[in-house]
């Protein structure tokens, strides 16, 4: 079981940056054994895949709105995840959300890009 707490949300003028980070208590194994995202859902819409990353960050992936603007990475020595955002735009403005998936198949999570496990969400918004 894991457990997760995102922060590092707020509000942030278009091409303004900001970094979200988000903590992982894997109770009976360690942070290492997951793989860890974020998705987000902007307002009215359905939740996206963002960003994703392996066990012990040697492999990444983005969706293709954030590439080159955003970067995913982890310390599992802290227990944490962290995305830096730059180049904020509007459509940006979305609840941020960590997801965790226990094992290292890397390939068989690219198919699905699927968590079992959420934070709470962090708030995103940026003006124009």
């Amino acid at each position: 079981q894991v457990f997760l707490v995102e922060s590092g949300g707020g509000l942030v003028q278009a091409g303004g940056s900001l970094r979200l980070a988000c903590s992982v208590a894997a109770h009976t194994s360690t942070s290492s054994n997951y793989i860890l995202g974020w998705y987000r859902q902007p307002p009215g819409k359905e939740r996206e895949f963002v960003a994703g990353i392996s066990g012990l960050g040697y492999y990444t992936e983005y969706a293709d709105s954030v590439k080159g603007r955003f970067a995913i990475s982890r310390d599992n020595r802290r227990d944490m995840m962290y995305l830096q955002m730059n180049d904020l735009k509007p459509e940006d403005t979305a609840v941020y959300y960590c997801g965790a998936r226990e094992g290292s198949d890397w390939e068989s999570w690219q198919r699905n890009k699927a968590f079992g496990s959420w934070g709470q969400g962090t708030q995103v918004t940026v003006s124009s």
